[in-house]
C-alpha cells in the first residue's frame, strides 16, 4: 500500500497562492479540505435538474469556515512577533481565535455581545482560553470597539477587515474547482460580515487568473494568469437573514435580529469587496426570512444528513427558492457553502420540537414505538 502523505492544512496545501514565505510561522489546526457533497434527495424532491451542492465548512476543526481565514491571520500575526490577538463576534470568529491563539501561545481577546451568543460557540472560546468580554450592545458595536482598542493596546485583529482572514477565505474556492475540475455556474453564499463572499471571489477570480472578465481585484496584473486552475468564474448569489439585510435595505441596519445568530450583523465591514462580488459576476443579493431558513435547516438534516447551524442553511434556502423560480436555471451546477456545523447552535436546532420519546424499558413498549413510526 503506498503511504499517503499526511495532509498539513491549507497554508501547506496552496502555499504557491497565498501571501506566505519560508519565514512565517504557520499556526495550523488541519484546517480545509472540507466535503464537497453533492445532495441527491432535495432535488429530487423538488423535481429539478440540478446539480446542487453543499461545501460543508463545519468539518473544519472548530466547526465553522472561520478556520480558513485564522490560520493566515494568526500566522502572520505571529510572523510580526504579535503576543495577542483580539476580535469581535457573533460566536465562530472567537472560537476559531481562541483555538488558533492556543497553538500559536498567544492570548485571545474577544468581544461578544451579552445574551447574543449560543452556548456551543461561547464555551468553545472559554475552554481554548480566550480572554470572554461580554458588551452590553451587538457586533457592529463590538467591531468599533476592536478597531479603537488596537491603537492602544499591543493587539493584532483578526476579524476579516484583517486582509489575511480573506487570504485563508479564498482557498474554499480553490477545493471547489479542484473537486468539480471546474467552477460551479452559480456560487450560493450566507452573507454576514460579507467577508467571505468577498474571499471566495477572490478565489474564484485568482483560480481562473482573471482572464474571462474584466475585474477589480488585481487591475489586470493577476500573478497567476500562467497557472490557472479552471477558465471561468460563477454567479455569485449571496444571501442574507430578513432581519439583518443591509444589503437588501441599501445600508447598514442599526438593531439586526435573526435566530441566524452568525449572520446578525447589521454593518458589515467587506461592504465594498461583497459589492464588487456580486456586481462582476452578474449576481444578486437576496433574503429569506428565519422560518425559510428553520425549515432548510431540519430539511438538510433530516433528508440528506447534514447538520448545520441557522445562519449555513441560508444559502441553500436562497439556492432552492431560486432553483424553483427559474432564477437559477436547470441544467446548473450549483454550490452552496455551508458554513458552521450544527453543534454550535443545539438549541436553536431542537426548539419545538418533540426530541424524545419515552417508553418502558420492555420489547413490546419499544417494538410498538417502532412501528409507529414505521
Amino acid at each position: 500500500m503506498t503511504k499517503q502523505a499526511h495532509y498539513q492544512g491549507l497554508i501547506e496545501r496552496y502555499r504557491d497562492r497565498l501571501p506566505v514565505s519560508k519565514d512565517t510561522p504557520v499556526i495550523s489546526l488541519n484546517e480545509g479540505d472540507t466535503p464537497l457533497v453533492r445532495l441527491h434527495n432535495i432535488p429530487r424532491d423538488i423535481d429539478k435538474d440540478v446539480e446542487l451542492y453543499v461545501k460543508f465548512d463545519g468539518q473544519n476543526p472548530t466547526g465553522s469556515f472561520k478556520d480558513r481565514g485564522m490560520t493566515m491571520a494568526v500566522s502572520k500575526a505571529a510572523e510580526k512577533g504579535a503576543k495577542a490577538i483580539v476580535c469581535a463576534s457573533t460566536g465562530n470568529t472567537s472560537a476559531a481565535a481562541a483555538a488558533y491563539a492556543a497553538r500559536a501561545g498567544m492570548t485571545a481577546f474577544v468581544l461578544i455581545p451579552e445574551g447574543k451568543i449560543p452556548m456551543g460557540k461561547l464555551a468553545q472560546a472559554i475552554a481554548h482560553g480566550a480572554v470572554v468580554l461580554q458588551i452590553r450592545g451587538n457586533f457592529d458595536d463590538g467591531m468599533r470597539l476592536v478597531k479603537e482598542v488596537a491603537d492602544e493596546a499591543p493587539v493584532e485583529i483578526v476579524n476579516s477587515i484583517n486582509p489575511f482572514r480573506l487570504q485563508g477565505q479564498k482557498t474554499g474556492a480553490f477545493e471547489i474547482v479542484e473537486a468539480l475540475g471546474t467552477a460551479p455556474d452559480y456560487h450560493c453564499i450566507p452573507v454576514g460580515n460579507a467577508g467571505n463572499i468577498s474571499g471566495y471571489w477572490i478565489g474564484y477570480s485568482e483560480a481562473c487568473g482573471h482572464n474571462t472578465r474584466s475585474c477589480t481585484l488585481c487591475n489586470g496584473q493577476c500573478p497567476y494568469l500562467d497557472n490557472p486552475m479552471t477558465d471561468k468564474r460563477p454567479v455569485m448569489v449571496g444571501y442574507q437573514a430578513a432581519g439583518a439585510a443591509p444589503f437588501m435595505r441599501g445600508e447598514p441596519v442599526s438593531q439586526p435580529e435573526t435566530v441566524a445568530t452568525a449572520i446578525r450583523i447589521g454593518n458589515p465591514q467587506s461592504w465594498d469587496l461583497a459589492k464588487a462580488a456580486v456586481s462582476e459576476s452578474n449576481g444578486w443579493f437576496d433574503e429569506v426570512s428565519d422560518e425559510e431558513l428553520l425549515a432548510t435547516q431540519s430539511l438538510l438534516a433530516t433528508r440528506e444528513g447534514i447538520f448545520c447551524e441557522p445562519a449555513s442553511a441560508v444559502s441553500v434556502c436562497g439556492a432552492l427558492r431560486d432553483i424553483q423560480s427559474g432564477q437559477i436555471p436547470e441544467g446548473s451546477v450549483v454550490t452552496c457553502t455551508v458554513t458552521g456545523h450544527g453543534l454550535k447552535d443545539t438549541a436553536t436546532a431542537i426548539a419545538g420540537k418533540e426530541v424524545v420519546n419515552t417508553v418502558e424499558a420492555e420489547l413490546l413498549s419499544v417494538k410498538e414505538a417502532i412501528l409507529s413510526h414505521l
